[in-house]
């Protein structure tokens, strides 16, 4: 049995289909994506979770360890090795 999906319009006019009581417009959160930096090369879950705790550098990521990352809701473990990466790019690691 498929789900139903309602037809529903963002604050910004855009119109889109859920099967969920969840507002989040797919266009706006496409506008929201970064264009460049570690963010950019994330999940959207993931991107999400960082800056919901204010990890929006990877300077501020380096401040945690791996362990601590891991525990936030929205990070799996696909992220570590573009944490790492990004990390060494900067001459950073995980402390």
């Amino acid at each position: 049995m498929a789900t139903q999906k309602i037809k529903k319009t963002c604050k910004f006019g855009h119109t889109f289909y859920k099967s969920s009581d969840c507002p989040t417009c797919p266009t706006c959160e496409k506008l929201k994506e970064p264009a460049s930096g570690f963010l950019a090369l994330l999940s959207n879950p993931a991107r999400n979770a960082l800056l919901h705790h204010g990890m929006d550098t990877i300077q501020k990521l380096s401040t945690f360890t791996e362990n601590e990352i891991m525990k936030i809701h929205g990070i799996g473990k696909a992220s570590l090795p573009t944490f790492r990466k990004s990390l060494e790019e900067q001459g950073l690691t995980f402390i």
